[in-house]
């Protein structure tokens, strides 16, 4: 099978904050930064997260009011922020683009398409894509109303509900050769509290059978790191849409490097078929 893209990889808030100093962890977002190349897009998290932190810092305390009005406020500042540090540690010969992406541009086939070619574009501008959800100009009100409506037209619609699902519809697009999910986590557990019941592979003889074997997996998977996640159960069932590609996936700790985590060197829940 042909990929046009070699890496479509994504990490999530958490992983990206230094829990002890409440800032973003800047040696973990240069170790990957200084990773990222051409041929690679990168779906990053975190927005609304740092700027909260930032806000705190700057004023001493945090916003109030409209929980949609404060996360829009939040994300707004963040991606500043977030853009600003990875421009300044991935390597200097390689472009930058900040791609702000919502639900329509995945549920529409002309808007799929210029995102498509956007991203081809920039593996042959020697460029580097980072995209993030749109949460600055997006509520959750009017995603619902918009969402519902497509759904009245379509079986299937692409919500983006988070950045696990965009990462997915991102590699299902470009037809990315592999998936690469980062947390804060080494993978998934049939214990999550029991660091040993790590779930290295999940595979099969085929596609249909990797993907029943995915379903059962979400039987061991509750809980999420942070209020308004998802979880381990959510990433299982976004990543069957590119298994079903051949793209292969991997759920794994961002305190690796990537060359680890796809060489086999680092822990990590590898899916796909045998």
């Amino acid at each position: 099978m042909k990929f046009d893209i070699s890496l479509v990889g994504k990490i999530g808030s958490m992983a990206l904050i230094d829990k002890e100093s409440n800032i973003l962890d800047y040696t973990l977002i240069a170790r990957l930064s200084s990773e990222l190349k051409p041929g690679y897009i990168w779906v990053t998290s975190g927005a609304t997260e740092t700027g909260r932190l930032d806000f705190i810092k700057r004023t001493g305390k945090e916003l109030k009011g409209n929980s949609e009005d404060v996360k829009t406020d939040y994300s707004a500042q963040g991606q500043a922020i977030l853009m600003s540090t990875y421009r300044q540690y991935i390597d200097s010969k390689y472009s930058l683009r900040q791609v702000l992406v919502e639900h329509q541009h995945f549920n529409d086939p002309q808007k799929r398409e210029h995102l498509k070619a956007m991203l081809l574009r920039a593996k042959e501008q020697n460029a580097i894509p980072i995209i993030n959800y749109n949460d600055a100009i997006s509520t959750e009100e009017s995603r619902r109303f918009e969402i519902q409506s497509l759904k009245n037209k379509n079986s299937k619609v692409v919500e983006c509900v988070d950045n696990d699902e965009t990462a997915t519809q991102i590699a299902c697009l470009v037809k990315a050769e592999n998936l690469l999910i980062l947390t804060s986590a080494d993978g998934i557990y049939k214990d999550s509290a029991d660091p040993s019941t790590l779930i290295s592979e999940i595979s099969g003889k085929d596609i249909y059978e990797v993907l029943d074997n995915i379903t059962l997996c979400e039987n061991y998977c509750n809980g999420a790191s942070r209020a308004g996640a998802n979880g381990a159960k959510a990433k299982l069932e976004y990543v069957k849409d590119a298994v079903k590609i051949g793209t292969k996936v991997t759920i794994a700790n961002a305190k690796y490097s990537i060359k680890d985590i796809l060489s086999g060197k680092a822990k990590a829940t590898r899916i796909g078929v045998r």
